[in-house]
């Protein structure tokens, strides 16, 4: 599996003679399909140019913590929010301290210290430097805080000694990078998962719908592939690339999904909708196009079928996890919602003219009977997997109470 198709990975460069071996992981990662964005430090200029790094990237290097050029000249927080994953190759003993001691007075740091994302350090330093008992003090500081290290090799060095110090070859790196996205908390479950908008034809041109994109459902189904989950996509009209190893269903109506999903759920583990289905739907569809004779015309509409209900109320029902988007009220919605439907999780987000529908970043709160966690602004993608990630842990939670006898869920 090429678990770095359609990843956004930010790959940072810190002064190191090793700093020549990014252009050849640059070319890699974009091979392996995914896109990268290119971050130097100013040290890192002096041993490889900012223009080679263009080049192979194909987008412009990044290098000034204010850029006049970046959205109220805030780059640090745009490139945050967008990438999958920081790697940073090599990475200085200079850069380790830095991010140990939360520095962030040049672009590199600043955008480690405000991102979400996992953050991976490919180590390339003096063996000197490697074993001194500051830089494996800080080694360890930023194991614990979660940062991945990807080496260092051992072998002959640039200042002619030999030790450990060296920075991985780029096909290792590559390698190690993409063990980070096979997440393996969902390994064998069957996840079925609604997206995008319904349409209900009022006639042959018109039709009732909403404006969801299918960006948060789409980014779920690629997360849980990556968790391991066999995935089952049911979306409605969006336009939107089918993610890599999934199973996609397109569907137009709420009917449509709704049979499509009962279809599905007799090998279902976990169920997720984030589909925005129509709650009516117009009682008679025209066989012809409705002309423009009167001022005012009248619909009759009918309730459409409510699927996530339907799911939850199954005798053997999976693990159902429901989204409420709402524009007011959003805690108490969504809560009336998990109790209503007899749910096991509800995810619930804020929409408006400038959240929710059609945009990259979001910010969720999860809630199931007795827990809450809120997940700040973000891009999709990484609110995805965290969600997969907390979903895992509650599977996990569900399972051993009941293979210890205690009560289970519903």
């Amino acid at each position: 599996m090429n678990t770095l198709n359609n990843k956004r990975i930010l790959l940072g460069i810190t002064g190191s003679i090793a700093a020549y071996k990014s252009a050849e992981l640059t070319r890699r990662l974009k091979e392996h399909g995914a896109e990268v964005r290119v971050v130097m430090t100013q040290a890192a200029t002096r041993f490889i140019t900012p223009l080679t790094l263009q080049a192979l990237s194909g987008h412009p290097v990044h290098t000034n913590l204010l850029d006049a050029s970046a959205e109220a000249a805030m780059g640090h927080i745009e490139l945050a929010r967008w990438t999958d994953l920081i790697l940073i190759a090599p990475s200085s003993a200079d850069f380790l301290a830095r991010l140990t001691a939360g520095r962030a007075d040049d672009l590199l740091s600043a955008i480690c210290l405000a991102s979400h994302s996992p953050i991976a350090l490919a180590p390339a330093m003096n063996q000197g430097m490697w074993n001194n008992q500051a830089t494996q003090s800080n080694v360890l500081t930023l194991q614990q805080r979660d940062f991945y290290f990807i080496g260092p090799d051992h072998g002959s060095q640039a200042c002619g000694e030999t030790g450990p110090g060296r920075m991985l070859e780029p096909e290792q790196i590559i390698h190690q990078t993409m063990s980070l996205f096979i997440g393996g908390t969902l390994a064998d479950k069957r996840l079925v998962i609604t997206a995008g908008p319904t349409r209900e034809p009022i006639d042959p041109v018109r039709y009732i719908s909403n404006r969801s994109s299918g960006k948060m459902g789409f980014a779920i189904a690629e997360a849980a592939a990556e968790a391991g989950a066999n995935v089952t996509l049911i979306c409605g009209p969006v336009q939107l690339s089918t993610p890599d190893h999934i199973k996609r269903i397109d569907v137009e109506t709420a009917s449509h999904m709704h049979q499509a999903v009962i279809d599905n759920m007799q090998t279902c583990d976990i169920f997720v909708a984030t589909a925005a289905v129509a709650d009516y739907r117009p009682g008679l569809q025209s066989v012809n196009k409705i002309k423009k004779h009167q001022d005012e015309m009248q619909l009759n509409l009918i309730k459409t079928p409510d699927i996530l209900s339907a799911v939850a109320s199954l005798i053997n029902a999976p693990f159902t996890v429901g989204f409420a988007a709402e524009t007011e009220n959003l805690l108490d919605y969504a809560h009336n919602k998990l109790q209503q439907k007899k749910l096991d999780m509800i995810v619930a987000n804020q929409v408006g003219p400038s959240a929710g529908f059609d945009q990259d970043n979001n910010e969720l709160d999860i809630l199931w009977q007795d827990g809450h966690i809120h997940l700040d602004l973000n891009s999709k993608k990484t609110l995805a997997r965290d969600l997969i990630k907390i979903i895992a842990e509650r599977i996990n939670a569900i399972d051993t109470t009941q293979n210890t006898g205690l009560k289970t869920r519903k």
